[in-house]
């Protein structure tokens, strides 16, 4: 489920800002940009995330801003600095490679240019990391429950039209069986063969059990109820709706099958399409 929060918190010498985003995944994938100061931290932010916010694609970003006066996050080592500038620079000219604007980039990420040894981590900025996080966290997940509050009552909406056309269905029955009986009738006359009527009418029945869509009506029903009460139960529901609808899917599809009529098919159309519409928004659900 997409979503986006921010959170911030202002120690003594640095100004912390989390910002999380999340788009749709239906599993956790989880990203996380921290600075090196604050690296020892990772593990216990990426463990509160992956409780609270359960799956999609999620990107931390934790920036750090120094206060005025306050001494760097990130101490740079001029002199391994200018040897591997100076160094990466030379290859480069030798390679002809004419390119040469992520020079600096390259050198801040080489072994011992950026020390963070002598940087210190108050107890209060430790906490104040945790709880902007936790801050973002909330944030992202109101987010979502408002979103979700939208694609649910849009999802029920497709449910509602499903359960109309399953009960349009019915219209169409006693003259779907008429129909087949006429059929076979006409059928039989053009051979010119005696019948036997009892006989007959067995085998009319027994045709006609095949193409008997009660169950499949009645079991639609109850997945269309049981589709309800899941929902207002409220926790982690996304993957039970999915669940439930593809047990509609196979109704749907199986009162298609045995439909023998063109209405009624026409309306199993429009229930797999009202499906499709469903199960594209319970990617969206958590």
């Amino acid at each position: 489920m997409t979503g986006f929060g921010k959170a911030e918190f202002i120690a003594p010498e640095r100004k912390i800002i989390v910002e999380i985003k999340s788009l749709n995944s239906k599993q956790l994938d989880l990203g996380v940009r921290i600075p090196s100061i604050y690296r020892e931290k990772e593990s216990e932010i990426r463990s509160m995330i992956s409780e609270k916010l359960g799956r999609g694609k999620v990107d931390v970003f934790i920036n750090v801003e120094n206060i005025a006066g306050a001494a760097p996050a990130n101490l740079i080592s001029e002199e391994l600095f200018k040897a591997y500038y100076n160094q990466i620079r030379t290859i480069s000219e030798s390679l002809s490679i004419e390119n040469r604007n992520d020079i600096i980039s390259s050198v801040l990420r080489m072994p011992g240019v950026v020390d963070n040894t002598s940087i210190e981590i108050s107890d209060e900025e430790w906490n104040g990391l945790l709880s902007a996080t936790s801050n973002a966290i909330d944030a992202i997940n109101s987010f979502r429950e408002t979103e979700g509050a939208h694609l649910i009552s849009d999802i029920l909406k497709h449910v509602d039209k499903i359960e109309a056309l399953s009960l349009s269905v019915t219209q169409y029955e006693k003259e779907r069986i008429d129909t087949v009986r006429e059929r076979l009738n006409t059928n039989l006359a053009q051979l010119s063969a005696t019948v036997d009527q009892n006989r007959f009418e067995q085998e009319i029945i027994y045709y006609l059990e095949k193409l008997d869509i009660t169950e499949e009506k009645v079991r639609l029903k109850q997945h269309i109820k049981y589709f309800r009460e899941t929902v207002e139960s409220g926790q982690d529901v996304g993957r039970k709706l999915g669940f439930i609808t593809q047990e509609m899917g196979r109704e749907i599809n199986t009162t298609g099958s045995k439909a023998n009529h063109t209405e009624i098919q026409k309306l199993v159309v429009q229930m797999k399409d009202e499906l499709e519409k469903i199960k594209e928004q319970l990617c969206n659900i958590l």
